[in-house]
């Protein structure tokens, strides 16, 4: 389910996607590359670069060494630092990322009520305003009962902070909980010149219609995003959700599986061939790091060639096991 209605002759016009991938390569070489937007590394313990387009994520690779994670464009970058946010630009595309330390804030709602604020008033004064894809990370996001969990109190400080931010529709999104410091939130996100098209999952409810019982505020994300071009699906943390309910509590093998469906169920809903290859590199996340050999086992076996990154960090819903994320180039 596609959902947009943008003037094909604008379509016609729309600018390549940042090319992701996974390198075994020095933070320094890489930014040195023609077309460097991002470049993310996974290991909470190593701070971020002085260059405003490396970004160190709070989360741990499974793998050592682990690889970084670089953005492309066709086009020259420029970048900068505004306070706490850091950001880049070129070719039409915008990465800004924001780290903030909830015991400046007040706890997790507000942190990432500002957390998003600074966001919302940093890019609405950017050619590329159109946000496609974000992803959160957040400390211990489990932790708390009923709606004092703190994942709940990130969704109502999210949409506090987001006001007309996504006026025209949710991005692709991912929270994830990271094992680093409690108080640390990161946010980043990669914006465009023109607006994506949404895509939702017929298998799942869609997250910003979920039932009371997940909390005072539904989450605010899409299934995916087909980028301007149609050339990449960005897709959100996809999870074994069935309807709006977890599906296998705490079977590992089964969860995995019916995140695969769900996979393959985006890639229909946005008129993509099925399957994934070894352009499409996917991200996913393990509650429990010893998972990772049985996971990548399965993975490789059902994924043949695909690019894949072992993350170490908790899934937003308790019962839930593994995560997976990522992009899917045409």
């Amino acid at each position: 389910m596609i959902q947009g209605c943008e003037n094909p002759q604008v379509e016609a016009r729309a600018r390549r996607a940042p090319q992701v991938s996974y390198r075994m390569a020095e933070v320094a070489t890489l930014l040195e590359a023609p077309g460097t937007l991002a470049v993310l590394g996974f290991d909470p313990a190593v701070p971020s670069g002085d260059d405003p387009r490396h970004l160190q994520v709070a989360l741990a690779s499974t793998d050592a060494p682990a690889p970084l994670e670089l953005w492309q464009v066709d086009a020259p970058v420029r970048c900068g630092m505004e306070g706490a946010l850091r950001w880049s630009t070129g070719g039409g595309w915008l990465f800004a990322a924001v780290e903030l330390d909830e015991r400046e804030h007040g706890g997790a709602r507000a942190t990432a009520k500002q957390a998003y604020d600074l966001l919302h008033r940093f890019v609405a004064g950017r050619d590329a305003r159109h946000v496609l894809r974000v992803w959160n990370y957040i400390g211990a996001i489990n932790d708390g009962e009923g709606d004092a969990e703190r994942y709940k109190r990130f969704c109502e400080g999210r949409a506090a902070g987001m006001g007309d931010f996504f006026a025209e529709g949710f991005p692709a999104a991912t929270a994830i909980g990271h094992l680093a410091a409690e108080h640390r939130l990161q946010v980043y996100l990669l914006a465009g010149e023109q607006a994506g098209h949404r895509v939702e999952n017929p298998r799942q409810v869609s997250a910003w219609r979920y039932p009371r019982q997940y909390g005072p505020t539904p989450p605010s994300f899409a299934r995916a995003m087909l980028l301007p071009a149609r050339d990449t699906l960005a897709i959100s943390g996809t999870a074994a959700v069935v309807g709006h309910a977890s599906a296998h509590h705490d079977n590992l093998d089964a969860q995995l599986e019916e995140t695969l469906t769900n996979l393959d169920a985006l890639l229909a809903s946005a008129d993509m061939r099925a399957g994934f290859d070894t352009h499409s590199p996917l991200k996913v996340y393990l509650r429990h790091d010893g998972d990772a050999p049985r996971v990548r086992d399965a993975l490789r076996q059902r994924l043949p060639g695909v690019p894949l990154l072992l993350l170490h960090g908790d899934i937003c819903r308790r019962e839930l096991l593994v995560e997976i994320d990522g992009w899917r180039y045409v």
